[in-house]
């Protein structure tokens, strides 16, 4: 009878130290989530038909709920939205939704986040694929909102693999390489 009470403490111990554990990487996980979610800020978008027609300047971003690196940005760029969101268009295009392929083919989207740089008259003049700091973004949308050259039109920044058609999925959404496009 004796030796049982040293495996109640210690299994009591180990039970405590379970739960705190538990608890630790719950509250850690809870944290490293963002808060802003990529469905909110495609619903609240300015939709494609209108951003090509309404005389405002546009950053088109091509993204997917699994990217990884869409995710990352999507509090700086809902941040940039509602700064900028005034007088510069921001259209979200979910590349796992076939409606874009033909904006998917076009753009040559073949890594995410995309982004593509649209001028007042619905022009392409610039992209840049991957993830970006805020402040080039930010740089980009003052010159663009200005009718300005793009100081950061060759910006490189780390993106998920995706291939088109859109009906595939890449094998590994983790898989990260760079590309920019310009247009002159």
């Amino acid at each position: 009878m004796e030796s049982s009470t040293p495996n109640r403490i210690r299994n009591f111990l180990i039970a405590i130290v379970a739960i705190t554990l538990s608890v630790a990487v719950a509250l850690g996980l809870k944290t490293q989530t963002t808060g802003v979610s990529l469905n909110a800020m495609s619903a609240e978008a300015v939709p494609l038909e209108v951003a090509l027609t309404n005389g405002n300047p546009t950053l088109m971003e091509f993204y997917a709920n699994w990217c990884t690196s869409c995710q990352a940005m999507a509090p700086e760029l809902k941040s940039l939205k509602d700064s900028y969101g005034d007088r510069i268009n921001f259209v979200m295009l979910n590349v796992d939704n076939e409606k874009w392929l033909p904006e998917i083919l076009s753009y040559r989207v073949d890594g995410i986040p995309h982004f593509v740089y649209l001028n007042d008259k619905g022009t392409a003049i610039a992209q840049a694929i991957g993830e970006q700091p805020r402040t080039i973004i930010e740089e980009n949308l003052v010159a663009l909102s200005s009718g300005s050259d793009l100081p950061h039109a060759q910006s490189i920044g780390q993106t998920s693999a995706f291939s088109s058609p859109v009906g595939t999925k890449p094998s590994d959404p983790r898989g990260h390489g760079s590309q920019v496009v310009e247009k002159s």
